[in-house]
């Protein structure tokens, strides 16, 4: 029952098991004993004697023992850990990062010093992945994660930089020489926030504000898509695969009338759209596109025959009908 206590011990202590026996020795060993130390034995001349530096160990505590792993207390996070993530048009932008907390403290100027590379948060990188292309002020940057950095400054904008590098820890041997860009922002007035926080606003299909709050500063960072780019890519890929699919022609031409853009396109579309089916909705889809180009007298006729058709169609397109015969009324308004 010894030994075990003894064994416990040494475990607590981070010693290895085998320290059990030089304890029972040390304390049944008589009080009077001399020590009887070894000489040490003289190293040849011609044989240098190695030296090996002594690893520090925090006052009070005991070192590990060889082989056996750290054990750590389940203690919080004074930065927890966050994540955000947004998706915009076709664009999934994912910001990974850890929360400082202000407690107290002078954040700008002092615990995040002016004119000097910020982590942008807390411990480890920040991390901003893009899972497509985006444009940060009119500067493509690829698809890929990145280290997201920022440069405070006291009398002018700040710096937002994003670098190729996401193995730092912090802005610990970071270097400019891998920066894929850098862009000026204003840092704006903001009410008091307790913990670093990411946040985006003004979400639309072609793009969205990335915003980083801290104490009473706001960050803004404008993403923008070349959403319209991809999901023509998208479609055509789709339509070669089925190019006789009149439905899908139809949504392709729909996607563009409603964005107005690439009329041409469009016309091309529906035409092929109206030749393997006429039917309502691709009879009003071509009359929306010709009154786009102002076209209202030829628009009229084929918005006249989509509602003809649209009262033999299913429920689902009957409850268009109101708003069809409202922009009908406008565009003969302006036709005659």
């Amino acid at each position: 029952m010894f030994n075990i206590r003894l064994s416990a011990l040494c475990w607590a202590m981070g010693l290895s098991l085998a320290c059990a026996p030089q304890l029972v020795r040390a304390q049944t060993a008589p009080a009077t004993a001399p020590a009887s130390p070894e000489p040490a034995p003289t190293p040849a001349a011609s044989q240098p004697v190695p030296t090996t530096p002594a690893s520090p160990v925090p006052s009070g505590m005991a070192a590990p023992a060889a082989g056996v792993p750290a054990i750590q207390l389940p203690l919080p996070q004074a930065s927890p850990r966050a994540s955000v993530s947004q998706t915009f048009g076709l664009t999934e932008v994912t910001v990974d990062y850890h929360a400082p907390a202000v407690r107290n403290r002078t954040v700008w100027g002092g615990l995040v010093p002016y004119d000097q590379v910020w982590r942008a948060g807390a411990n480890e990188n920040t991390l901003i992945r893009f899972s497509t292309p985006v444009l940060l002020r009119g500067q493509l940057v690829p698809a890929g994660q990145y280290s997201y950095y920022v440069v405070p400054h006291q009398d002018r904008d700040w710096e937002l930089t994003l670098n190729r590098v996401t193995t730092h820890w912090g802005a610990e041997g970071y270097d400019q020489r891998d920066d894929v860009i850098r862009v000026p922002v204003m840092p704006e007035t903001a009410p008091f926030h307790e913990n670093l926080t990411y946040w985006f606003s003004d979400i639309k299909p072609t793009g969205a504000h990335l915003n980083l709050t801290w104490e009473k500063r706001t960050l803004t960072l404008l993403i923008e898509t070349e959403v319209h780019k991809q999901v023509l890519v998208g479609i055509e890929q789709v339509l070669q695969q089925k190019p006789d699919d009149w439905q899908l022609l139809a949504q392709a031409a729909d996607y563009l009338v409603q964005n107005n853009i690439q009329p041409e396109r469009a016309l091309t579309w529906i035409n092929e759209s109206l030749k393997l089916q006429d039917a309502a909705p691709n009879n009003w889809i071509k009359a929306r596109l010709l009154a786009q180009q102002q076209d209202f007298g030829t628009a009229i006729v084929y918005a006249r025959k989509a509602i003809k058709l649209g009262d033999k169609e299913d429920t689902a397109f009957k409850s268009q009908l109101p708003g069809m015969r409202i922009a009908l009324t406008e565009w003969q308004a302006k036709a005659y």
